[in-house]
C-alpha cells in the first residue's frame, strides 16, 4: 500500500478508534457490576429499551409502505419527496426537537386539537419520546427499505399478478418476503438510532427520570455529577451499537 494512503488511512483510524479505547481503559471495573444495578440505571436503561422499541414499530408500520411508494410508484414530485423524508438525516436534533414542539406541542398546529378534544398531549411524557425517536429514526428504515424493493426481482410480482393476486396480496405474500432482509436491516438500524437520540428527545419530551430520561440523557446529566456513572452509561451504550454493527456486517460489506 502506498505511504500516501497508508499513513492518513492509520491517522483516520486512530482518531475512530482512540476515543472508543479511552472509554474502555477510563471505564470503573471495580464497581461495574454495582453500578449496572443502579436504580437510575435500570430504569433508564429500560426505558431506552422499550421507547426504542415502539418507536421501531411505528416506523415499520409508517415507514414500510412510504418506502414501497417511493420505490415502486411514479408521481409528480418524487425526488422532493424522498429529500422531505431524508431530512432528519442531516437536520440537527434539536432543530428536529423545536419542529415537533412546534406541531404536537400544547399550542401547536396538531397538538393544539389533540389537547382541546381529547386532553391530550405528547411533549414531556413517554408517548412524546417515542415520537421523536420516531421521527429521528425512520429514515434509515426508509432508505434501507427503498434500496431492497428496488433491487428485488420484480417477475415474481409480475407472475403473481399473471395468476390472479391482487395487489394486496401480493404485497404481503410476494414483495414483503422478497425485501425482508432488507426490512430487518433497516429495523435494526432504526432502533440503534432511536436508542442513541438525543437532542430531539431532550428538546420535545425533557430529562424526568422514570417519564422521559433515556439513557443518552442519563449520560448527559451524570456528566454534571459523576464522571465514572456517565462512563458506564455510554459503555452500555457502545456494546449495543459495536453488536449491532457486527451483526448487520454481512448485510453490508459480505462476508469476507
Amino acid at each position: 500500500m502506498p505511504i500516501a494512503l497508508l499513513l492518513p488511512a492509520t491517522l483516520g483510524l486512530l482518531f475512530l478508534i482512540l476515543p472508543l479505547a479511552g472509554l474502555v481503559i477510563r471505564a470503573p471495573w471495580s464497581t461495574l457490576p454495582q453500578r449496572l444495578t443502579e436504580p437510575g440505571v435500570l430504569t433508564a436503561l429500560r426505558l431506552s429499551l422499550q421507547c426504542a422499541t415502539l418507536a421501531t414499530l411505528l416506523c415499520l408500520v409508517l415507514g414500510v409502505p412510504l418506502a414501497w411508494l417511493l420505490a415502486r410508484v411514479q408521481f409528480t414530485g418524487r425526488r422532493f419527496v424522498r429529500a422531505l423524508v431524508t431530512v432528519p438525516l442531516v437536520l440537527p436534533p434539536v432543530v428536529g426537537g423545536v419542529a415537533l414542539l412546534l406541531v404536537f406541542g400544547r399550542n401547536g398546529l396538531v397538538g393544539s386539537w389533540l389537547d382541546d378534544t381529547f386532553g391530550f398531549t405528547l411533549p414531556f411524557t413517554t408517548t412524546g419520546v417515542v415520537v421523536a425517536e420516531a421521527f429521528v429514526a425512520m429514515p434509515f428504515l426508509i432508505i434501507a427499505v427503498e434500496g431492497a424493493l428496488r433491487g428485488a426481482d420484480t417477475r415474481y410480482e409480475e407472475a403473481a399478478a399473471t395468476l390472479g393476486a391482487g395487489r394486496w396480496t401480493t404485497f404481503t405474500h410476494v414483495t414483503l418476503p422478497l425485501v425482508a432482509p432488507g426490512i430487518a436491516a433497516g429495523a435494526v438500524l432504526c432502533w440503534a438510532r432511536a436508542l442513541g437520540e438525543f437532542g430531539a428527545t431532550i428538546t420535545f419530551a425533557g430529562n424526568y427520570p422514570g417519564t422521559t430520561q433515556t439513557m443518552p440523557l442519563a449520560v448527559y446529566l451524570a456528566l454534571e455529577n459523576d464522571l465514572d456513572a456517565a462512563i458506564v452509561l455510554s459503555l452500555i451504550l457502545l456494546v449495543v451499537s459495536v453488536a449491532i454493527l457486527a451483526a448487520l456486517r454481512d448485510r453490508w460489506i459480505g462476508s469476507t
